[in-house]
């Protein structure tokens, strides 16, 4: 193990000299602290240090720091930004997600001599793919699952977000199935209040949902929203599989790490990976993470599919980083052990962001899901969800959606509805 070390890219701002900074930030992060100690002899250093791979200034410029130090601004400051690669030896951590995000993630971000700090990229050794199952389903599997092929899921979201009923939920529910519907998802807000009880809300739905197979053979898949603690967790998971449900949610960001990687070792269903919160680790340009870094972790501890926002969203994320986050869902994580996941496009989707999306990602393995794109549709949810897919439709028949929706009323009212 002792050959093999993880990489990590940085965005590194400083008004310090970056060579110095760098060096702090990889003492910090692996065997030194603020002073030379007794025992941080050479011999350990070289064994055990992090290293600085690259360091590459981009720009050198006169202005105001990105974040807050606890030591004064002086006038007319030179600051520094730069591109900066560490390593560190898998032998002082093994591979475990858990400690690597306490040393690529850790203590760095708050050193005073960092004015600016984002983890752009993370790349693992061998070892990682060994220890980790990473996604049991992924599209392959999901698709296998709901019976879809050649194009994108088409999917929904219960709303309003909270207060229905589970007999409620399960009424729209039936409408979605008889529009035809792939994929519906909890909103990561409905949990397990007494509102709308877990056990009752999956009962009633996969009722409905199973009577629509039952009568089509065509099984949308449902992804309840289990988060809790582990032992809810599982307890929900065991409801879902004796009623015959095909997909599970689990707010990342609540059941954190630990607790994603235990929900993949007893999941016998596809873990739907919802973002929530993402922004407070992603908003500020230098400071937290790139989604490629982020979605590598989880994608290892076992998501399936993870939630990428969408072209012109409700949310502050530009296009370019939406693309990029589909993108980097799509990419090999090791070379015999791809671990990818389907993107999950959401956050006010409807029938304009189709040609776009298509356009920058070119591959139909996504989910597309619209909550009010499809449940606000002019003619009502079921004429929503024909209005997604004959926007998909034309996509990727490559005919203009304008010419399209000629022939095609429920799309021709959804494009009146968004102008």
């Amino acid at each position: 193990m002792q050959q093999h070390r993880i990489e990590a890219d940085y965005l590194l701002e400083t008004p310090d000299d970056p060579e110095r900074v760098a060096a702090t930030i990889a003492g910090e992060q692996s065997s030194g602290t603020f002073v030379r100690v007794p025992g941080e002899t050479p011999e350990l250093l070289e064994r055990a240090a992090a290293r600085v791979e690259r360091l590459e200034v981009i720009e050198r410029f006169t202005g105001a720091r990105a974040l807050p130090t606890s030591t004064p601004t002086p006038a007319g400051e030179r600051l520094v930004r730069a591109r900066l690669t560490l390593s560190w030896p898998l032998a002082t951590l093994g591979p475990s997600l858990p400690n690597l995000m306490a040393t690529v993630a850790g203590n760095l971000f708050e050193l005073r001599q960092v004015s600016g700090l984002r983890l752009l990229d993370i790349r693992l050794p061998q070892p990682f793919a060994a220890a980790y199952p990473g996604p049991k389903f992924g599209a392959e599997g999901t698709r296998r699952l709901t019976g879809v092929k050649g194009r994108p899921l088409i999917g929904t979201i219960i709303k309003p977000s909270v207060g229905f009923s589970a007999e409620d939920t399960a009424a729209l529910v039936a409408q979605l199935c008889a529009a035809g519907i792939d994929f519906i998802k909890d909103d990561e807000l409905q949990a397990d209040g007494p509102n709308c009880p877990f056990n009752e809300r999956v009962a009633a739905v996969m009722r409905e949902v199973n009577a629509s197979a039952d009568r089509t053979g065509k099984k949308p898949m449902y992804a309840f929203n289990l988060t809790g603690d582990v032992e809810e967790m599982k307890r929900r998971h065991d409801v879902l599989l004796a009623h015959g449900a095909t997909c599970l949610m689990a707010s990342i960001n609540s059941v954190g790490l630990a607790g994603m990687i235990e929900l993949a070792k007893f999941s016998q269903l596809p873990i739907h990976a919802h973002r929530n919160g993402w922004g407070y680790l992603s908003r500020h340009p230098l400071l937290g993470w790139s989604f490629t870094a982020w979605s590598k972790i989880w994608r290892l501890a076992g998501a399936d599919h993870m939630h990428v926002n969408g072209l012109a969203n409700k949310f502050s994320e530009p296009d370019d980083s939406v693309i990029a986050s589909a993108r980097a869902c799509l990419e090999p994580l090791f070379a015999d052990k791809p671990c990818t996941v389907m993107p999950v496009f959401s956050s006010g989707q409807g029938v304009t962001q189709v040609p776009g999306t298509y356009a920058a990602v070119n591959t139909t393995d996504l989910i597309v899901t619209a909550g009010g794109g499809i449940l606000a549709h002019p003619q009502g949810p079921g004429a929503g969800v024909s209005a997604l897919r004959e926007a998909w439709d034309a996509a990727l028949q490559g005919v203009p959606q304008a010419d399209y929706a000629r022939t095609h009323p429920a799309l021709q009212s959804a494009m009146e509805a968004a102008a």
